[in-house]
Parts: structure tokens; C-alpha cells; sequence
């Protein structure tokens, strides 16, 4: 069987729905021939077992290192639905990257396993050779399942209006009885005592940083799901020199599964194995987060994308975490597949008014935090501080008067310095037409998100260089990463290094008297803040100025897209890529609602790199999984990317000869 005629059936499992790799993988077997149906992620096994007969291959992915947990009946439904189909693993699936862990893998009904990453061309030479001996399996195909949903009639009752305070009190006793910690947290006074007890909160931090009496905030990411064990880490930050602490939160408390995070904690303690990729919050409890609060003397902040985020939202606070992130859209689209706007933004209203609850009662300010990191993947900056400023709107409206709006690094250093420079004036602007004057905003600068360089010294380089971009940009908090981000769950160790490398980058673009090329930078800020104030305008349009409904009814009209996003209520119809310079710009501007003269400059800049690289008008997949790849495929030549003089400046070339980047060149 050659790969023209050999079926495949692509499926993700799990909580986790990055669907990045699945989309490259899809585009790069259909470029090779093969034929291709996905299910998308978030699928249940019995689904795909029950679609694989008549497939020659079936691929599933899951990214949340708990395969084992989704697949543990696979064998048995292979045998019940039959077919002769080969079996393939990959993603994420183990929270260990051994040999052991592959058999262990491979045990459960699988043909092959790949426990790291490993290149798209790479999987399809081993499919190609794992199937050229076997006879076709001549199943009908239907093409790529299509899922989106059709846009609904929005109930009388829904919108931005401020929850009612006997209807909140009224849910709330609903919410804290979800699980048995809820109780814990039930008492606001008790809980803002707790809080107030507290020497430092993100927003007194962050005020700091705005006055300019300490430079900005470094903040590393952890989570384990021992108490204690993260008690020890959280000392190892603080005196490391971390601002801020946060623990991510496991895969299944995020999926609200709090019975099988007790079931997970048992078999652990029993094997000494552990099976949790986070920090349990909600098992722990109220006791349990105060005791890590206690031990530290720097505020927590609660990271997360769970589905239901209200009941961690009341175990936080209760626990003295002083920040939450989430948001309606940042914690939706991008993690879930079929997850409706109006049941996300109503969840969040909740989380929105209990913060804004703590701050008119008590007068505890507590920070909302917006994921502008979103996919991970090619995400211009306007749809990031779009998304981020619309989700605050949402919060204001429910009482709450501190946010924080992120943005992922790209790697393109004046893209990357005019977009955290873009926040503030475009949120303030925003902020003061819908009535809020007092409202005061962080800029969080996440280092590069995507995949990252398999070498640690390379990821090193990486982390130093991103950090001195996140000084010259003037953010008010840096979410760090590790050199050993490609290769396996950084250890303590691992994150120090991550820290010291950051001290170090930050300090360097603190001396620099004046970033690269300001001129440039400026003019990617405006073009940056007239495509956010396009999108956001728009979307309150759509609302007819009520931005709940215009969230929503923004979606359905592609008005906001999200680039490789799972969900079914995004239309998926936008492309990104990076220009010959590296900036990552509007393949595909699809329907958002951007005047001519943008639409243009996104065209030429993007058939400017097409044409220096030789492709043809249909091939502009090929740049995405370029751009997606670059990192884990390339030979590292540096970082940043492009777009700053004080860092390599690089020659951007793919394999195939592009031009060169220009020094400092957009």
C-alpha cells in the first residue's frame, strides 16, 4: 500500500485540546497523499474505536501525560469493534519520557508510541514503512468530521449585567457543596481576614512595579500535587528572587474530576508513583492552601483552565491566592472542544462578581489575569489584547477593578515589545468609554510558548534573550520557562536555572539606555492598537453594546477566530504565519474586521515571504508548519527570532533559502 491510498484517523483524548500538532499533522499527511479524517480532540476512546474499522492507521494524541488514564479499555474495545488498523500514540502521553513508560504505553493495545516529540516528516516515513506491506483497508471515508455549531437564539437573561446579590448567595451555596473542601472556603469575612492578613498581593506588587520602585515581577511555573513537596519549591523560588508564585493546576481538577484526583493521590501514595501533572487545589483545601501561604512571603496566583472554574476560584481566596487567571474566552476556546460561550462567560461572571464582592465589601483587591497566550501558536498580538481586553470588560461589569492582560512573546522583538507597549492605552481608552476610569492594568509578558529547542544551552539562550525582551517592553511581570522545556518536567533544579537566566536577561535590557529601533516599534504599536480597537469595536457592535452578547455573537461571525483553536464555536477560518522578517502576520484575515489598508499589508507582507521561498499560492500551510516546527526542526541560530539589534539579529532561512532577516528590520 503506498501512501495515496492508505487511510487515517486522527483523534485527540484527554482534558488538554492543544490541537496545533493535530492540525499540522492532518495538513502534512494530506500534502503526502494520504487520506485523512479527524475527529479533533477531547474524544473519547469508545469514539474512536468504534469510527477505526475500515482506517489503515489511527493516530491519537494526548498532551496531558495522562494516556493512561483515558486508555486503559482500548484493548478491549479494539478486540470488540475489530479492524485491522495500526495503532499510534503521541503528543504528551507520559509524565515520564523512558523506555519504561513507552512499554507501559504500548501494553495498553498501541503499535507504536512516541513519548517525545518527534518531526511530522519523521512520523510519516514510519507510517509510510509500517504500511507499505499491508493490504489497503478500503474503509468509505467521509472527509473531515465538521462540528461547528450552528449560532442559536441567546436566552432574555443573558448578558453583562451584574449579577444579583441573593441570586449569587444563592449559587454560591450550590457551588461550595460541589465538593467536600467547599466548606472551607464559605465564610468571606473569615477568608478576607486571611487575605488582608497577608503582606504582599499581586496588585500591591504590581503597583510597585508601575511606580518604578522595583522592576518588574519573574514568575515561574510549578505545580505537584504533594503539599509539602510544593511548600519546598515555592521556598526554592522566593529565595531564588521569584515576585510571584503560582502552581499550575492538574488536568483533572481542571476538568473538575475531584474524585478521581483522590483515586490518583491514593494509587500514588500506595506506588509511590505519581500520576498528577499539578497541584490539587480543591482536594487540598482551604487548610491547605493557607498552610503555602503561610510559608511564603510572596503572593500566589492561581493558573489553571479548568472548565467550572468557580469553586477554585472560592478555594483560592479563601486560601490567601491573591490573583486568579482565566477568562471566558481565553480558558474556552482554546482548551475546549464543545464548550458553549454562554455556559463560559456565565461561569466567569461568577469568579467576576465573588472578585468583586471581596473588593466592595472588604476592600481586597484581587487580580483577574487573561491567558493572551491562547493557542500557544502564531497568535498575532491585536487577537491576544482583543480577547484579554474584552474579558475585563466583563469583569468591571461584575465589580472587579485590577486586571492583568498577557501576551505571548513571538519571537520578533519589536512585534514583541510594541504589543506588550499596545496594552495599556488600547485597555485604558476601552475601559473609560464603557465607564471605568479606576481601573488599574498589568502587562504580563509569557516567554515563547510554542516548541521549544530540544538542546538546553539553546533553550537557555532562549530564556536569557526573552527575558530582556520582556524588560525593554516595560511589562509588569514575566512568566519564566525552563532550558529543559523540550526535553522533560523541569525539576527544581531545572526551574532555578530558569530563574537565573532571567535575572540576568532582565537586567541586561534594564541597562540598555533605549530598546532597538524605536521608530519600528512605534510603528508596530499602531498598527497593533488600530487592529485591537477594530476587533473590539466590533465585537460591541455585534452586542448591540452588550459585550456578553457580542462575545458571542462575535464568534459566529468571525469577527473573533482564533488560530488552531479546538472549539466548535470558533470558525477557524483565519491563518497566520510569519513575514520574511519573522513578525507573525494575517495569512488568512477571513472575516475579521479590518479595513482594506490592513488586509493589504497582512497580504504583501505574507506573499513577500511566499515568493522568496518558492511556494505557490496554495501552499501557505507549508509556511505555518515552518513557522510551528522552526524551533524543534532548525538548527538554532539564536533568539530572538528577529526585530531587535540587541539580540542575534539572525538571517531567518528555511530550508529551502529564504532571505535573510535585516537587522532590526520588521
Amino acid at each position: 500500500m503506498t501512501s495515496c491510498n492508505a487511510s487515517v484517523l486522527l483523534a485527540g483524548v484527554g482534558g488538554d485540546s492543544h490541537s496545533v500538532g493535530l492540525t499540522i499533522l492532518r495538513r502534512a499527511l494530506r500534502r503526502r497523499g494520504f487520506q485523512v479524517v479527524s475527529l479533533g480532540t477531547q474524544c473519547p476512546i469508545e469514539q474512536i474505536a468504534q469510527r477505526a474499522p475500515g482506517f489503515d492507521l489511527v493516530m491519537v494524541s494526548c498532551m496531558d501525560g495522562h494516556a493512561h488514564h483515558y486508555l486503559g479499555s482500548l484493548a478491549g474495545l479494539r478486540a470488540a469493534h475489530g479492524g485491522a488498523a495500526l495503532w499510534y500514540l503521541g503528543g504528551a502521553p507520559s509524565l515520564r519520557f523512558d523506555e519504561a513508560a513507552e512499554q507501559r504505553l504500548r501494553a495498553l493495545g498501541f503499535d507504536r508510541v512516541f513519548v517525545r516529540f518527534v518531526d511530522v516528516e519523521r512520523v510519516m516515513e514510519i507510517a509510510a514503512g509500517d504500511l507499505v506491506e499491508r493490504a489497503p483497508a478500503g474503509g468509505r471515508l467521509d472527509g473531515l468530521v465538521s462540528l461547528r455549531r450552528p449560532s442559536r437564539p441567546l436566552s432574555a437573561a443573558f448578558g453583562e449585567g451584574r449579577l444579583a446579590d441573593d441570586a449569587f448567595h444563592r449559587e454560591r451555596a450550590e457551588v461550595l457543596a460541589a465538593w467536600s473542601t467547599g466548606r472551607g472556603a464559605a465564610d468571606l469575612q473569615d477568608n478576607a481576614k486571611f487575605l488582608g492578613s497577608r503582606r504582599h498581593s499581586v496588585v500591591s506588587r504590581q503597583a510597585e512595579v508601575r511606580r518604578g520602585e522595583r522592576p518588574l515581577l519573574i514568575q515561574p511555573r510549578s505545580g505537584v500535587s504533594d503539599l509539602t513537596e510544593q511548600i519546598e519549591l515555592f521556598l526554592a523560588f522566593q529565595a531564588a528572587g521569584a515576585g510571584v508564585l503560582s502552581y499550575q493546576v492538574d488536568s483533572l481538577t481542571r476538568n473538575n474530576r475531584y474524585a478521581d484526583v483522590a483515586r490518583a493521590r491514593d494509587q500514588a501514595r500506595a506506588s509511590g508513583a505519581e500520576t498528577l501533572n499539578g497541584f490539587p487545589v480543591i482536594n487540598h483545601g482551604v487548610e491547605g492552601l493557607r498552610q503555602v501561604a503561610r510559608a511564603v512571603d510572596v503572593p500566589l496566583q492561581t493558573r489553571h483552565s479548568t472548565r467550572d472554574p468557580r469553586l477554585l476560584a472560592e478555594v483560592s481566596y479563601a486560601g490567601g491566592v491573591s490573583s486568579f487567571e482565566g477568562g471566558a474566552i481565553c480558558y474556552n476556546i482554546p482548551y475546549y472542544k464543545d464548550y458553549p460561550l454562554t455556559e463560559s462567560i456565565r461561569a466567569w461572571q461568577y469568579v467576576d462578581r465573588l472578585t468583586g464582592l471581596y473588593l466592595a465589601r472588604f476592600g481586597i483587591a484581587l487580580d483577574r489575569e487573561y491567558f493572551g497566550t491562547l493557542t500557544a501558536t502564531l497568535v498575532p498580538p491585536c487577537l491576544a489584547i482583543a480577547t484579554g481586553i474584552l474579558e475585563s470588560l466583563l469583569a468591571l461589569q461584575q465589580g472587579a477593578r485590577h486586571v492583568s492582560i498577557g501576551y505571548a512573546e513571538q519571537g520578533h522583538r519589536v512585534q514583541d515589545i510594541a504589543a506588550i507597549r499596545a496594552i495599556s492605552p488600547v485597555a485604558t481608552r476601552t475601559f473609560r468609554r464603557a465607564g471605568f476610569p479606576d481601573v488599574t492594568i498589568g502587562t504580563i509578558f509569557h516567554q515563547y510558548m510554542a516548541a521549544f529547542p530540544g538542546d538546553p544551552e539553546h533553550g537557555a539562550a532562549l530564556i536569557r534573550a526573552s527575558a530582556t525582551t520582556a524588560a525593554l517592553a516595560g511589562a509588569t511581570r514575566v512568566l519564566t520557562k525552563t532550558p529543559t522545556e523540550a526535553s522533560r518536567i523541569p525539576s527544581v533544579a531545572d526551574n532555578l536555572d530558569g530563574l537565573r537566566l532571567v535575572r540576568g536577561g532582565v537586567e541586561e535590557g534594564l541597562r540598555a539606555p533605549t530598546p532597538p529601533d524605536e521608530r519600528l516599534i512605534r510603528e508596530e504599536q499602531r498598527l497593533i492598537e488600530a487592529q485591537t480597537l477594530a476587533i473590539v469595536d466590533a465585537t460591541l457592535r455585534a452586542g448591540g453594546g452588550d459585550v456578553a452578547v457580542g462575545v458571542v455573537r462575535a464568534f459566529e461571525q468571525g469577527l473573533l477566530d482564533i488560530p488552531f483553536a479546538p472549539s466548535v464555536y470558533n470558525r477557524g477560518e483565519v491563518m497566520t504565519a510569519r513575514d520574511a522578517d519573522g513578525a507573525v502576520r494575517f495569512a488568512d484575515t477571513a472575516n475579521l474586521p479590518f479595513d482594506e489598508g490592513i488586509q493589504a499589508f497582512h497580504r504583501a507582507r505574507i506573499e513577500r515571504r511566499r515568493r522568496a521561498e518558492g511556494l505557490g499560492p496554495g501552499e501557505l500551510e507549508v509556511l505555518v508548519e515552518r513557522d510551528v516546527l522552526q524551533l524543534a526542526r532548525e538548527p538554532f541560530a539564536g533568539w530572538p527570532l528577529a526585530g531587535g539589534a540587541m539580540g542575534p539579529g539572525r538571517d531567518r532561512r528555511d530550508a529551502g533559502g529564504a532571505e535573510p532577516l535585516q537587522e532590526g528590520g520588521r
